[in-house]
């Protein structure tokens, strides 16, 4: 039989719904800002559309524009200028920046409470030691989407395939507060498939597409995709997938998210929810 779908969009949807009513609860408002470095029509885009996001649930947000040619320096005066402003209670940054701009010495610049991207080193040291302030938000997103499938964690094996700093090495560390035992893949592991064969839970995130197929996954296991990979069809038309063979794997795995709209408005969603953590950690409603 066929894997259940996991519908991301419809549980982004009932996240925000919840952060919109929490937002209205706040005693003082709930701003965000995001910086960007370099005006380019895409990233512009998308900073209108996460403007769009925050606003729709009541979360004020701006965008502070920087030039592509501002100095290290500058950047961290901003930074720390935002850090010190106490009518703001997020900040993140746009990535990718200028290659002569240093992005995680400015990250490591962000207040660690107002770090709504969970990106700071300071706190993924957090999350290593049990002691999560905000985690990373696609990492989060995994965990949710694994969540919402009902199957325990505690106790299940899981594999990780792909060990980047945002995404493999903190869902790992996610996993494992779950009390999950977990195997990390990375590009140096010499038999992929006797991990992921293994896996109850299967996460992957490494950006090839089709690297797993139907043999690399247990019967009826979880499998997370968190790949985008933008390819080229037969017929010549561009279209995006995962990092899992969607069509192969979904008739051995027992739930699967699809790309698009699996792990993808999840991150968007968890984006939010931190940025309502980091205000109510601020205002001292959460510890």
């Amino acid at each position: 039989m066929a894997a259940k779908i996991i519908d991301g969009v419809a549980l982004a949807e009932r996240i925000k719904q919840d952060v919109a009513v929490r937002v209205r609860a706040m005693p003082k408002p709930v701003y965000l800002v995001a910086v960007l470095v370099g005006a380019t029509p895409a990233g512009e885009l998308y900073a209108q559309r996460q403007g769009d996001a925050c606003r729709a649930l009541g979360i004020q947000y701006d965008l502070l524009t920087l030039p592509d040619d501002v100095t290290q320096k500058d950047v961290k005066r901003e930074i720390r200028r935002l850090n010190d402003d106490p009518n703001v209670t997020g900040i993140m940054m746009h990535l990718p920046l200028p290659q002569h701009l240093d992005a995680p010495r400015l990250q490591y610049e962000i207040d660690v409470v107002k770090d709504v991207e969970g990106v700071n080193p300071a706190n993924i040291g957090y999350v290593v030691y049990g002691h999560t302030v905000i985690a990373p938000c696609t990492a989060l997103s995994v965990i949710e989407l694994i969540k919402s499938t009902g199957v325990e964690m505690r106790g299940a094996e899981a594999t990780v395939v792909g060990a980047s700093q945002i995404v493999g090495k903190p869902v790992s560390l996610l996993l494992t507060e779950q009390m999950a035992t977990v195997r990390l893949c990375h590009i140096a592991t010499r038999d992929l498939k006797e991990h992921t064969r293994a896996a109850d839970l299967l996460v992957v995130a490494v950006g090839k597409a089709g690297l797993i197929i139907a043999d690399h996954v247990k019967e009826g296991a979880v499998v997370i995709d968190v790949g985008i990979n933008r390819i080229t069809a037969p017929d010549g038309t561009k279209k995006t997938v995962g990092d899992v063979d969607f069509e192969s794997v979904r008739q051995k795995a027992g739930h699967i998210t699809p790309v698009p709209g699996g792990v993808g408005p999840m991150t968007v969603a968890m984006l939010l929810k931190n940025t309502l953590r980091s205000a109510e950690i601020l205002f001292g409603l959460q510890k």
